[in-house]
């Protein structure tokens, strides 16, 4: 695992775009497997935290220096995940990859909107003006898969939900980020967001055991690929670039996990998939780019 919790800014963009790259393996790995997604999820979880364990010394739980609303924080931040995986896992049971995947891109959004009313960060009309770019190719990556079954909906609706919360657990993050280190707060949050799903499993009463080794192998590439690759590092992300530069970044999921699906499950790629894939890089380029003249002390056009 990673010694420190600041990076520079040229890793930090580098690993961002390693965390994207492996959280777009993630729908396409759900969609391959007939396994409870909530089981899924869990068990994704829980090998995340047995794996990084290995990696983390127990000296880093010890020294933690957290009060209680940091603590309450940290705990909300946890059951957040849960909720997440809980509800956009599912959404791929009744929806398409690109129908929840255009849900997903609305993230930064609320991340946005979230970071105004706690952080008091005011976004620039720049900014504002490549995230609704991005949005728009994110739109038309779908436009030719987005449902209207009651089925489509559900999904739609789970996914929904299921951004609300991812959106929610990042702010979280960001809040204490600079008080406990990126390591043991993964384990923590992985832990619980486990616990909250295996509540789930045991109310629901969803069978734990009896998978053989092909799900088994499932759920430890879930964990490593999409969970300690992909949100491990958007958690140690958050104190280097923060919870809205990690958001925009991943509206370039839906382009990535198409790319996947062309290459691993023969899909063809449409016209619109197409156009918004380039409508989406240009937005992301855009963004990215003024973040570099902000690092740099240019000031473009404020809001």
């Amino acid at each position: 695992m990673f010694a420190c919790n600041k990076l520079s800014s040229s890793r930090s963009f580098i690993l961002l775009f390693v965390s994207i790259l492996s959280v777009s393996f993630s729908s396409i790995m759900i969609k391959f497997s007939d396994t409870p997604t909530s089981v899924a999820g869990m068990y994704r979880l829980f090998i995340s935290v047995f794996i990084m364990l290995a990696f983390v010394p127990w000296r880093s739980f010890r020294t933690l220096n957290l009060n209680k609303k940091d603590w309450s924080i940290v705990i909300l931040a946890g059951v957040l995940l849960g909720l997440h995986f809980l509800f956009w896992m599912e959404s791929l049971v009744y929806t398409s990859v690109a129908s929840s995947m255009v849900i997903l891109s609305l993230q930064p959004l609320f991340v946005m909107i979230g970071s105004y009313v706690w952080f008091k960060e005011r976004a620039r009309l720049l900014t504002v003006i490549c995230l609704i770019v991005a949005l728009l190719g994110s739109i038309a990556i779908a436009w030719g898969d987005i449902g209207i079954s009651r089925a489509a909906l559900i999904g739609d609706g789970l996914s929904l939900l299921g951004t609300l919360f991812v959106s929610a657990y990042l702010l979280a993050g960001q809040q204490v980020s600079r008080k406990i280190h990126a390591n043991a707060y993964s384990v923590i949050v992985f832990l619980i967001g486990g616990t909250v799903m295996l509540a789930y499993n045991l109310a629901n009463q969803v069978s734990l055991t009896g998978y053989d080794s092909s799900d088994w192998t499932y759920f430890l590439m879930l964990a490593v690929i999409p969970t300690i690759f992909g949100q491990y590092i958007f958690n140690l992300l958050l104190n280097s670039i923060g919870a809205t530069t990690i958001s925009v970044g991943i509206i370039g999921k839906p382009i990535l996990a198409i790319f996947l699906a062309y290459l691993l499950l023969g899909e063809t790629i449409s016209f619109f998939q197409f156009l918004g894939g380039l409508l989406t890089l240009l937005g992301m380029g855009l963004y990215f780019w003024s973040k570099s003249l902000k690092v740099r002390g240019i000031k473009v056009g404020s809001h």
